[in-house]
């Protein structure tokens, strides 16, 4: 099982009609994407960010269709521009040694798809964890 956190900062001045439009359009993800098993959203208190979502996904497969589902894609449109400050992570009970490759090599591939994608990464003043823009040099 994986666990796949997102945290959150807004930008300064992003207005309360644009808070509720990417809080629902994080929530969409939950909602329409089959790989989906679960998720949650909610505000974060006593750390460096303002909102937190988690998706729990069964497998590396279901990350991939996670990533690359266009209510996945649609939310990384309209959210990153606002943000200020994102983080990624993943928790797994997968013993496998190699997961943290794979999911870097997903995160690639997801990229290296959608130039972009790219481009909206890398304009964030802050991004860090999982799926922080990789290095697309190597093989995806």
């Amino acid at each position: 099982m994986i666990y796949h956190g997102n945290r959150i900062k807004l930008k300064e001045g992003i207005s309360q009609e644009q808070i509720e439009q990417a809080l629902e359009i994080i929530h969409e993800q939950g909602r329409t994407i089959p790989a989906v098993k679960s998720y949650f959203v909610g505000r974060e208190y006593g750390g460096a960010f303002e909102w937190n979502a988690f998706f729990v996904l069964e497998d590396l497969e279901a990350y991939e269709e996670y990533l690359n589902h266009p209510a996945h894609t649609a939310s990384e449109r309209f959210a990153l521009p606002l943000l200020e400050k994102f983080e990624a992570y993943d928790i797994t009970d997968d013993p496998d040694p190699g997961f943290g490759a794979e999911v870097a090599r997903l995160q690639r591939r997801h990229y290296a798809a959608d130039p972009e994608l790219v481009r909206l990464v890398s304009a964030l003043p802050s991004h860090t964890g999982s799926s922080a823009l990789p290095d697309l040099a190597p093989e995806v």
